[in-house]
């Protein structure tokens, strides 16, 4: 029988049949040291500048801090930025089969474990774009504010944009070139990066905000007008242009509000400016939205596992190390040291520095996801800056023909010149 009779499978490539399984690879890599310091990084800064809008801007007459950061600090139990991520992990490990890990000892109030508000406060995917647009979603919760309270939530919203189009591109990058080509980007090369950059991402988001506005302030000055009755009249006739307006808002804001990830990542993944970015990501995600969803929650899945892993090394950390200095010191506490407690803080903060890294991490694996559903472009395509050695070393310009008729003439001359010399040299 001949040898090519049959054909023996040894092997099945599953990511090539279903390629969302790539998102498992997000966890490796949002655990690198280089993904939990800028994730770290960007949140603090975040945290940093919404504490300081609410306390200044947005004070109540009671002197309490703004209903819309109260709101946050409330979910991890603190009132400022330190708090609110000492508190977003807890003190010990809470796997359900590990013993002496109760909830409650844990730090997390009883009720709460199974509760899916807790659920969605640490998954790194909905959980995190839900804290980075709070401030957007505030905006829409409140009836009437106070000029103070809006000019709050909006500097808050462009500070977050400010923060994480330095951050988020340096590790959208990242995560970018490793994913499509299995190449490190290392630390400086991915903050020049995002150094160079940092205008195509801010202006990404911003853009559709402007136009919202735009759109927005016509409609509040017909709202003036129906304080008169003359006015109302008018402006029940046009109403329907306000009906459109709406729906323009309506189409933007469900582009930016669920796209935005996807417009770092698509920078950092093609190079290219804040309109391509607007153009792609508005057609992925209308063209594509239950196949976006999908890849959401399956990252969603895989953040959250990986968070609880992550959080409980943390915690496991922090618990030992006390555990051993308290056979030395005895029944002092030293969770009430407040240098201790600062140390311990910086712990928690990398833990943290995960949620955020591997958002911008999955967020960057579903654009190359749906860029081939979408564009039909292999997921090994990404932007490649030029190697400088290759500037240095590459090969030489062509020569044009004058060049060539002039060294031609010259290596003319040059070969009469040696037969001369060797006539010459032949001659007594």
């Amino acid at each position: 029988m001949s040898e090519h009779d049959g054909v023996t499978l040894r092997a099945i490539d599953w990511a090539e049949i279903f390629p969302w399984l790539r998102i498992a690879r997000c966890f490796r890599l949002a655990v690198s040291l280089r993904m939990l310091v800028f994730g770290a990084a960007g949140i603090l800064l975040t945290l940093l500048g919404w504490w300081f809008l609410a306390t200044t801007l947005a004070k109540s007459e009671d002197g309490r801090i703004a209903q819309w950061w109260h709101g946050e600090t409330e979910q991890f139990g603190g009132g400022n930025p330190w708090q609110m991520i000492d508190h977003a992990v807890p003190d010990r490990p809470i796997l359900p089969l590990v013993p002496g890990s109760d909830a409650t000892q844990a730090g997390v109030p009883q009720g709460k474990m199974l509760d899916p508000s807790t659920w969605r406060a640490n998954d790194p995917m909905f959980g995190t774009w839900a804290r980075l647009t709070a401030p957007v979603w505030q905006i829409f919760q409140f009836d009437r504010m106070s000029l103070r309270t809006l000019l709050c939530l909006g500097l808050a919203a462009v500070w977050s944009v400010a923060v994480w189009a330095f951050f988020g591109a340096a590790m959208t990058r990242i995560a970018a070139v490793e994913f499509a080509v299995d190449e490190r980007v290392g630390w400086g090369e991915s903050l020049r990066w995002a150094r160079t950059k940092w205008f195509s991402y801010f202006g990404a988001p911003m853009f559709p905000a402007i136009v919202v506005v735009a759109i927005v302030l016509p409609l509040a000055f017909l709202g003036l007008l129906m304080r008169f009755t003359a006015g109302a009249w008018l402006v029940g006739l046009l109403w329907p242009l306000v009906l459109v307006g709406g729906l323009l808002v309506v189409i933007l804001l469900l582009g930016v509000v669920f796209g935005w990830p996807l417009m770092w990542a698509t920078i950092s993944a093609e190079g290219t400016d804040s309109f391509d970015a607007l153009s792609r990501v508005f057609a992925y995600v209308f063209h594509r939205p239950l196949r976006y969803l999908f890849y959401a929650i399956v990252a969603a899945v895989i953040g959250w596992l990986g968070w609880l892993l992550v959080a409980n090394v943390a915690v496991a950390i922090i618990w030992l190390a006390a555990w051993a200095a308290s056979w030395g010191s005895g029944d002092i506490a030293l969770a009430n040291t407040g240098l201790i407690r600062f140390w311990t803080g910086w712990v928690k903060w990398l833990a943290m520095g995960y949620s955020y890294a591997y958002f911008w991490t999955a967020s960057t694996t579903i654009y190359f996801l749906l860029r081939q559903d979408v564009d039909a472009t292999e997921l090994d395509e990404v932007y490649r800056e030029a190697d400088e050695s290759e500037k240095d070393f590459g090969l030489p310009p062509l020569a044009t023909e004058e060049e060539k008729g002039e060294g031609g003439a010259k290596a003319e001359g040059g070969r009469r010149k040696a037969e001369g010399g060797g006539e010459n040299a032949e001659s007594p």
